[in-house]
């Protein structure tokens, strides 16, 4: 009778452990980032994007347009490509600043098989969305499998630490830097979805070298990363991929090199590589 007994034990715990070890060895799978540097959307770069969420597919993707000064605009032109390419499972959703945000709306965040940041003021996002329960839910969908993707300002908010555009010594606004200086670049906290990096948008066009070597210098740990007009990467763990129609210059200061004098910076040995579309390289 004892010897039954143990023999059942046994033959349960031979049907639960393995079922117990397949699911401990099958980890969440991590989404993608597509990253875009503004300008206009090339149609095969939203193709690539349904195509990378498999929107066309099934479910459905959001747009959270806080960047925008304009949300309604903001939602209306970003979603006007996804419907010219047959999509109507995109739609706009608002978050606001210091909103108690009810359940469904986090559920409508965290199972989005997209998530596309518009473009606008990066600062004006990040004021919105920082240390908030919706900030999270994007970080939950991402680790699940979910495109996050942004443009302009939902670039460069896609770094850990982000550029904002205001320069610390000159408050009067400028497209580019017009210098490379000390304790002048402002950087705050983006969203993170991508570490080891700091990215710049509309960059050739703008000609913003200025303050990303700025940016390198002062914070050497980082690869600068300036993506152009029509122009995104295509970021999964490690790996990057360049899409669209223009170029990505990635910046890197590999000696931790910086001196200063009289306000102006200086490095020795800074990398610079200049990728174009179709190609890809590691982001370390």
């Amino acid at each position: 009778m004892k010897k039954t007994k143990y023999f059942l034990v046994f033959a349960l715990l031979c049907l639960v452990v393995p079922q117990f070890t397949v699911y401990a060895q099958q980890p969440h799978q991590e989404g993608k980032l597509i990253i875009i540097g503004g300008g206009h959307r090339p149609e095969a770069l939203v193709q690539r994007i349904i195509k990378e969420a498999q929107l066309h597919k099934g479910g459905y993707g959001i747009i959270l347009p806080m960047s925008s000064a304009e949300p309604d605009s903001a939602v209306f032109y970003a979603k006007k490509q996804f419907v010219a390419a047959g999509l109507s499972n995109v739609v706009g959703l608002q978050v606001y600043k210091d909103e108690n945000l009810r359940e469904t709306k986090l559920d409508s965040i965290k199972n989005a098989k997209m998530i596309y940041i518009s473009g606008g003021d990066q600062n004006r996002f990040m004021r919105v969305i920082s240390g908030t329960s919706a900030e999270a839910a994007i970080h939950e969908a991402f680790k699940n499998g979910s495109i996050v993707a942004g443009t302009s300002a939902g670039a460069a908010v896609m770094s850990k630490l982000m550029i904002t555009g205001n320069e610390l010594k000159h408050p009067d606004y400028s497209s580019t830097f017009k210098n490379i200086e000390a304790k002048n670049i402002d950087i705050q906290s983006g969203l993170g979805m991508v570490k080891g990096v700091i990215i710049d948008q509309h960059f050739v066009k703008r000609s913003r070298y200025n303050r990303l070597i700025s940016a390198i210098i002062e914070h050497p740990e980082l690869i600068g990363i300036g993506i152009d007009e029509s122009t995104a990467l295509l970021v999964e763990g490690n790996s990057v991929e360049v899409l669209g129609e223009s170029q990505v210059i990635v910046f890197k200061n590999p000696t931790k090199s910086k001196f200063e004098q009289n306000g102006k910076l200086g490095a020795k040995n800074l990398e610079l590589d200049i990728y174009l579309p179709g190609q890809k390289f590691k982001l370390n």
